[in-house]
């Protein structure tokens, strides 16, 4: 079974960085696009940015500029490199990988636990 497991996460005062990790392991043939989500209380999950397997990216309005998303083919990894965070970017951020397994060579799309970003002062 293949699983996404998120770190970097924490708190920071604004203005500040954080650079989140999320590793794939497992059965994992290729993978397609990975992208990071955020979910704040009491609201929907949004896309914060997303990479697919050409390097193509795509970020939220309100990120763009500030964060920067890259990934390691080699390591099945993808990164998000947080710069000048505010109280906004506040959230539960989640890992997000669409990939095909070895086993029957199947589409999948999977999700890491989240880890908590918090920005205060």
């Amino acid at each position: 079974q293949v699983q996404l497991v998120e770190s970097g996460g924490g708190l920071v005062q604004p203005g500040g960085s954080l650079r989140l990790s999320c590793a794939a392991s497992g059965s994992i043939f290729s993978i397609n696009t990975m992208g990071w989500y955020r979910q704040a209380p009491g609201k929907p999950r949004e896309l914060v940015a997303r990479i697919d397997s050409g390097g193509n990216t795509n970020y939220a309005g309100s990120v763009k500029g500030r964060f920067t998303i890259s990934r390691d083919n080699a390591k099945n990894t993808v990164y998000l490199q947080m710069n000048s965070l505010k109280p906004e970017d506040t959230a539960v951020y989640y890992c997000n990988a669409i990939m095909v397994v070895t086993t029957g060579l199947q589409l999948y799309d999977y999700w890491g636990q989240g880890t908590q970003v918090t920005v205060s002062s």
